[in-house]
């Protein structure tokens, strides 16, 4: 279980590292470069997802961030849900899904690098 927790360690701290790898994988693999983007997004989302929480539990000395994301997703499931609902009167689920997880992957991105830099400098001026 420990060589398995490892490697997810290290991908949470630096979401980046999966992203590239995929992509690379992806890129050697498949040959296409727009599959290959998406792809390495969508994997990374899940690194991302974890690590805004765990930045954000250290940032604010909670221990809410990863419910505060679940609750964020749900939200914007709905949304998205509702809007598609109004538009096509029906719900096409994976579009919906794609496009939530495509959307965390750009928020999360985001939230990444600005907690990042609000604990690092945190860290720096408690030196």
């Amino acid at each position: 279980m420990n060589v398995l927790l490892g490697p997810v360690f290290i991908f949470t701290i630096l979401p980046i590292i999966p992203f590239f790898l995929v992509y690379l994988i992806s890129i050697f693999l498949k040959k296409e470069k727009r599959a290959s983007l998406l792809l390495a997004m969508d994997v990374t989302t899940f690194f991302l997802i974890l690590s805004v929480s765990i930045l954000f539990n250290n940032v604010f000395h909670s221990q809410f961030g990863f419910y505060l994301i679940l609750l964020i997703l749900l939200i914007v499931v709905g949304l998205i849900g509702g809007a598609q609902n109004r538009l096509k009167g029906k719900v096409d689920v994976n579009r919906m899904l794609r496009a939530v997880w495509r959307l965390a992957f750009a928020g999360a991105g985001i939230v990444y690098i600005i907690l990042f830099l609000i604990s690092f400098f945190t860290y720096i001026s408690a030196i």
